[in-house]
């Protein structure tokens, strides 16, 4: 998100963009397992039974943390969410519907309860009832439509998944690029543009550059025009 202090400069701070970026440290052992077993990889789909296996994947799904262990004896799942709670991560508490990945297996999970739980969030996933079903979700990537965020109260904040594929101009209408990705350097969010250049060798390439999200660069953001304009030249 950016937002704005009160001395006026919009400020970063790392959100849903970093869903789809930010890896969290998860154990494959129960999908490893169960490819070495088939009598495993049948236990296992009993125990994730409740689950409702998906063929259709919703087109706006973000990828938002991953199901690292089983929490507690009744059925519920501690996450690696990939954005804390005040910053992105409030779409695991807030939203009713997950998704999960792990492989080729997707699966939609109705969620009953969620809270945060130290730097992890920990919830109850409809139909699963007990330690074993929980544990069998190890390395389930979760995702959360983008319908379902959170609404932002300021205009001035953004998700950054909302940012990434907007294009650069600055002040003079000079293209600078594409939002490739974003980057939170603790202080504040920084834009990383990609653009066409040539390499060395003479063969096309592509270049970045590095433009911070504060307001003394970012003039605005038109997300209906998909376009950012800033205050940066294109030698800089």
């Amino acid at each position: 998100m950016a937002q704005h202090d009160s001395d006026g400069v919009k400020r970063g701070r790392a959100s849903f963009g970093a869903f789809v970026r930010k890896p969290v440290e998860r154990s494959e052992t129960a999908g490893a397992d169960a490819q070495r077993d088939p009598g495993a990889q049948q236990d296992t789909d009993a125990r994730q039974g409740s689950l409702e296996a998906v063929t259709a994947w919703p087109d706006d799904a973000v990828e938002v943390g991953a199901v690292l262990d089983a929490y507690g004896l009744k059925g519920w799942v501690k996450i690696g969410a990939h954005a804390d709670a005040g910053r992105g991560g409030d779409v695991l508490l807030s939203a009713r519907r997950w998704w999960l990945q792990r492989g080729a297996d997707r699966r939609s999970a109705k969620i009953t309860q969620a809270k945060t739980h130290g730097d992890t969030i920990v919830a109850h996933l409809a139909g699963v009832d007990d330690r074993d079903a929980a544990y069998a979700l190890r390395g389930f990537r979760v995702f959360v439509r983008r319908e379902d965020f959170p609404t932002l109260d300021d205009a001035d904040e953004f998700y950054w998944v909302d940012l990434i594929g907007l294009d650069v101009v600055n002040e003079q209408s000079v293209a600078l690029g594409k939002v490739a990705d974003m980057i939170d350097n603790g202080v504040h969010s920084i834009m990383r543009v990609e653009y066409p250049a040539t390499g060395k060798d003479g063969q096309p390439a592509t270049a970045e550059r590095l433009i911070p999200f504060v307001g003394v660069y970012v003039k605005t953001v038109d997300q209906a025009a998909r376009r950012i304009v800033v205050d940066w030249e294109a030698d800089y």
